[in-house]
């Protein structure tokens, strides 16, 4: 396998209209690298490029030792899995497996040998015989997967596969490519893959690293426990983690333990917290992960009190809405610790945790409370 470099790649169409905006990645070898972010972030555009279905028009890729700017689909060593599946409908399973080795004119015994395999690793021996249209979509995303991998290419390439599936499947389907990818590494044949989705669970639970787009710009490139723990900026810290963060408009000041003035309420929020800041006063963006939040009665001190507006029972959780000024504030309650009696417009508050607190600079969005 091999690694993968993007040096300030760029994407800009014939109208003029800019894409992607000179992007830097690298890709280890053996790596699973999510792509994610909102429809429209260049996510595909980027993919497309790396595979050749797009022209570069600044940067370079690189996959190796060698820059593929100029070569096509075929010559890159990448092999890719579409969203829709893409298999051959006159073919049964066999050949649709086969096909690419058979082009490349391999010997049968060789084309046997590695269909077997693949069929074996990915459950679909039964499935050999069969034409797709005889397939379910989770068996026929695994014949995709096996079409790409019985190539042995450079780089894996996966364009929002899973998207067709319903959740069970998605659910499924994850761990199975996941395995695969471990299974690989732990054999010896470590696969570089780069997995394009829009579904940060999929991105949360599959990659080793994720690369966080919005607008044709990385906006952080971390593993997911640092993405959630430490996003670098309000949209990460907005876009990952489920239900999203909550971020509301306050002031900061510092004497002592910081203190946030938001909606005409002041809070401290925890003496560890100034260590932290980059800067002690001025506004900020407020945010505060619907987990890391408790639930007490209004005028508990270093609470922010409002008004309940829905309630939504999850089964094992609660998802407590609040309006605190003009924001939505969630609270994540275990089932067995919420107060049932609880019910729309009633009063309640939330007692953040003051070690868990983010605070963004409004005009740039970067998080100011990571640390110098």
């Amino acid at each position: 396998m091999a690694d993968l470099q993007l040096k300030t790649v760029e994407k800009v169409y014939g109208s003029g209209f800019k894409a992607v905006h000179g992007i830097d990645l690298t890709v280890e070898d053996g790596e699973f690298m999510v792509l994610v972010g909102p429809s429209g972030c260049a996510k595909s555009t980027t993919l497309r490029m790396i595979a050749g279905l797009e022209t570069v028009t600044g940067g370079e890729i690189r996959i190796g030792d060698t820059v593929v700017n100029d070569l096509v689909p075929g010559k890159r060593g990448i092999a890719m899995v579409f969203q829709n599946y893409a298999l051959y409908p006159h073919m049964k399973v066999r050949r649709n497996l086969s096909f690419g080795l058979k082009l490349k004119r391999e010997p049968q015994q060789k084309i046997d040998r590695a269909t077997n395999e693949v069929s074996g690793i990915l459950e679909i021996e039964e499935l050999l015989d069969r034409l797709p249209k005889q397939l379910s979509g989770g068996q026929a995303q695994r014949v995709a997967v096996g079409r790409a991998l019985i190539k042995s290419p450079e780089v894996f390439l996966f364009d929002e596969p899973l998207s067709n599936l319903d959740a069970k499947l998605r659910a499924s389907m994850r761990i199975r490519i996941t395995d695969l990818h471990k299974r690989l590494r732990d054999e010896g044949r470590p696969a570089t893959v780069i997995y394009v989705t829009h579904d940060q669970v999929e991105a949360m639970t599959m990659g080793d690293r994720i690369c966080v787009m919005k607008d044709g710009h990385i906006m952080q490139v971390a593993d997911p426990v640092t993405l959630y723990e430490r996003p670098a900026n309000a949209f990460v810290a907005g876009f990952i983690g489920m239900p999203e963060m909550n971020l509301a408009p306050a002031e900061l000041s510092a004497d002592g333990a910081p203190v946030i003035t938001l909606a005409g309420q002041t809070i401290r929020i925890g003496a560890g917290l100034a260590e932290r800041l980059t800067r002690s006063d001025g506004p900020v963006t407020f945010g505060i992960r619907p987990q890391h939040v408790e639930v007490v009665p209004p005028g508990t001190a270093d609470a922010l009190t409002g008004t309940i507006h829905n309630i939504e029972f999850m089964g094992h959780e609660v998802n407590l809405h609040l309006t605190i000024g003009n924001t939505n504030f969630i609270a994540v309650v275990p089932n067995d610790k919420f107060d049932h009696s609880m019910k729309r417009g009633d009063h309640a508050a939330l007692r953040p945790n003051g070690a868990r607190v983010h605070l963004f600079d409004p005009s740039s969005d970067q998080n100011i409370s990571l640390g110098h």
